[in-house]
């Protein structure tokens, strides 16, 4: 049986490579972008040309009215969710001493508030069906810190809470929860810091000396998915080139 994956932020480059690995191995990939992107329809009929038949709704993640309208009309025209990876996420980089409540407010609803929201949607579905599997994408700064990112580092960490603790609630009824941790990954986010940035004080810490590939984090991704990863839940599993160990 095809399952259904529902991955946020499906159009950037993490997300856009979890979807096509996805969709390779035989799911049906529905995406969400934020209402307002004008680069959606494109992005779509571009994919399709391609042939990997993705379908995209327009959702605020950080809206929880939002998220159960989109799971909802995901569910009338296609079916109901197998697979949610809660990958969307946005920054708003500066020190604790410049930040403002709106600043906080943006990173911590974007980013942790959202992977409640479309959870809460799928769950009762998945146990119902005795399958499911929830991937959230965290990020190496979650578990170490970074310096301007209290709020980004918070609700990154916050994402493995959520991880374990619903892990344990649904572990009998054959869903996996589980966190993925990135570090650098060549997607345009982390491209758009300065060359010099990067080749001065990221790239040394990282022991492969290169930046991750977003087909990487891809591959790990379907990992989780799949039949052989069952026994894997409320794990959080660093893929950094070595950048933090613990």
């Amino acid at each position: 049986m095809q399952r259904i994956a529902l991955v946020t932020g499906g159009m950037g480059g993490l997300g856009e490579a979890i979807c096509i690995k996805l969709a390779a191995l035989g799911d049906k990939v529905v995406t969400t972008y934020s209402p307002g992107n004008t680069k959606a329809a494109e992005w779509i009929r571009t994919m399709n040309d391609m042939g990997y038949g993705f379908k995209g709704y327009p959702c605020d993640v950080s809206d929880f009215d939002s998220c159960k309208a989109c799971v909802e009309l995901v569910a009338k025209d296609i079916g109901p969710v197998d697979v949610l990876v809660n990958n969307a996420g946005i920054t708003r980089d500066m020190t604790f001493k410049k930040m403002t409540k709106a600043d906080w407010d943006a990173v911590i609803k974007t980013n942790l508030d959202s992977v409640f929201n479309m959870t809460k949607q799928v769950m009762d579905g998945m146990m119902g069906r005795n399958w499911g599997r929830v991937i959230n994408i965290s990020s190496v700064n979650g578990q170490k810190g970074a310096f301007g990112q209290t709020n980004y580092s918070a609700a990154k960490a916050g994402m493995h809470g959520f991880s374990k603790a619903l892990a344990l609630e649904v572990a009998k009824k054959g869903v996996t929860v589980n966190t993925i941790s990135p570090g650098y990954i060549g997607t345009k986010m982390v491209m758009a810091i300065p060359q010099e940035v990067l080749d001065s004080k990221i790239i040394p810490q990282i022991p492969q000396s290169r930046l991750g590939k977003p087909e990487e984090v891809a591959g790990l991704v379907a990992y989780l998915c799949s039949e052989e990863a069952a026994f894997v839940t409320g794990a959080n599993i660093s893929i950094n080139g070595g950048q933090h160990m613990f």
